[in-house]
């Protein structure tokens, strides 16, 4: 029996409060968010699409599933990493964002890559 080479993919996550894109009297608050994928396997890894819920503080939920990311499917070599930043808009100053990675490695085996919950708050919001 063999094992598949499932590569390892590690997520950092980075937001920012747009506040010139917010309109707070609206329930608008914009978010960017730059998200490093490394990939720590062996061998390359594709990015083939996004899975994300989003959930502000009423507990309104947007899910949102979507090929690739700003418009690529990156391929990511053993021990290197790709960069992106996107946004989001939410209702509350404060909400979270969690998902995944649909990834194939060399081998054609799918996988997915798991990005643990990250907030989205306006500065000094929380302590």
């Amino acid at each position: 029996m063999t094992t598949k080479a499932i590569p390892t993919i590690k997520c950092r996550v980075v937001t920012h409060y747009i506040e010139d894109q917010s309109e707070p009297e609206n329930q608008r608050y914009v978010f960017s968010y730059t998200i490093t994928i490394r990939n720590l396997g062996n061998g390359e890894a594709q990015l083939l699409n996004r899975h994300w819920l989003i959930t502000d503080a009423n507990g309104k939920k947007l899910v949102i599933d979507g090929e690739g990311v700003v418009g690529e499917q990156p391929k990511i070599a053993a021990n290197e990493e790709y960069t992106y930043t996107s946004g989001t808009i939410i209702e509350t100053p404060l909400g979270v964002m969690q998902g995944h990675y649909g990834m194939v490695n060399e081998q054609g085996d799918e996988f997915k890559a798991e990005i643990s919950p990250f907030r989205l708050s306006i500065p000094n919001l929380l302590h």
